[in-house]
């Protein structure tokens, strides 16, 4: 089936250029194949945004804009490091960060399990580099803050993000220009160059909305939560909150404040969100002749039909049937 428009264009010297709407959350990590994630479509919307992506081999420039609220778990592989930044938006969360500070920029190393969470209408940019390389040049040129260099996801505090987002936006500006001749090794260079002076004057920056303590805190209940969860949906429905409270072994009141923390919603509401999606990816990848309705949402833990068809309704704008049949 057709899940997204896409306008891609190929520039002399190998430099590729891509456009996509998002039209559902399972597409959106598709889209991203060189990194392990999942998505989750959290607010409501038939589309949740777009993603303009520049390839330029073990380089890339991603750029995702949010119309519906989404979640990102997953982990970057071996020798992939990302550098990235986000509208200006508290409630924007990338692991136990936020986004509520100007000049903050986020560094993630290989081999990091993350946890982003962005609301509808903030735009998330990254730049994913060879670590090896990057971290090589970082050294030579700021020992100090990169001879032993972070691990993880850490946010830094950078007086040039205004040349971040400014670079960002000339060269998604040069890759669409028809007739180009800018080589990919051109913008390779530039683009290196650039992240390294950018890296290179940053700081570790404590300055959040809400202390990092509390909101690794909140992380970590809440994949705990999540964990226990998805392993108890092979055999019975949602969980309860006795349940959760139990498993991960918190009181009410704290599980309650971790998920608002962690993804602005209470336990259950989140967790049936996080059903709903998965069921919209199976009807979206069968056909009518392989799967119906009520068995997909069955599969879920959703056993109550007319309740599940308004929620599902309610999240994605179509019913469950158009999707199937789409």
């Amino acid at each position: 089936m057709n899940t997204s428009s896409l306008r891609q264009a190929s520039v002399v010297g190998g430099l590729s250029l891509s456009s996509n709407l998002i039209c559902h959350a399972a597409l959106q990590a598709e889209m991203q194949p060189w990194i392990e994630m999942e998505c989750f479509q959290l607010s409501q919307g038939k589309r949740l945004g777009q993603l303009d992506s520049i390839d330029l081999g073990n380089q890339r420039i991603v750029r995702e804009t949010q119309e519906a609220t989404v979640h990102k778990v997953g982990a970057t592989p071996a020798n992939l490091c990302t550098l990235s930044y986000c509208s200006l938006d508290p409630a924007c969360r990338f692991s136990e960060h936020d986004a509520g500070n100007a000049g903050t920029i986020f560094f993630m190393s290989e081999q990091t399990e993350f946890d982003i969470y962005v609301p509808a209408g903030a735009q998330t940019t990254y730049i994913s580099l060879d670590q090896d390389e990057f971290l090589s040049a970082a050294r030579v040129l700021n020992p100090a803050e990169w001879e032993n260099a972070p691990s993880g996801v850490t946010m830094l505090y950078s007086r040039q993000k205004a040349l971040f987002q400014d670079a960002v936006e000339m060269w998604f500006k040069v890759a669409a220009m028809p007739g180009n001749a800018m080589h990919a090794d051109v913008m390779r260079r530039l683009l290196f160059q650039t992240m390294l002076q950018i890296a290179t004057t940053t700081t570790q920056d404590n300055a959040s909305t809400l202390p990092a303590a509390a909101r690794l805190r909140a992380l970590r209940i809440c994949r705990d939560a999540r964990t226990f969860a998805e392993n108890l949906l092979e055999t019975e429905d949602l969980p309860t909150i006795v349940e959760l409270c139990a498993a991960v072994g918190v009181s009410e009141r704290t599980l309650q404040y971790a998920f608002r923390t962690y993804a602005g919603m209470s336990p259950l509401v989140y967790l049936r969100k996080l059903w709903l999606n998965r069921v919209r990816t199976a009807l979206m990848q069968a056909s009518p002749s392989e799967m119906t309705v009520t068995a997909a949402a069955m599969r879920y833990g959703f056993l109550h039909l007319s309740r599940f068809a308004q929620d599902y309704k309610r999240v994605f704008d179509e019913t469950p049937s158009v999707t199937l049949a789409s």
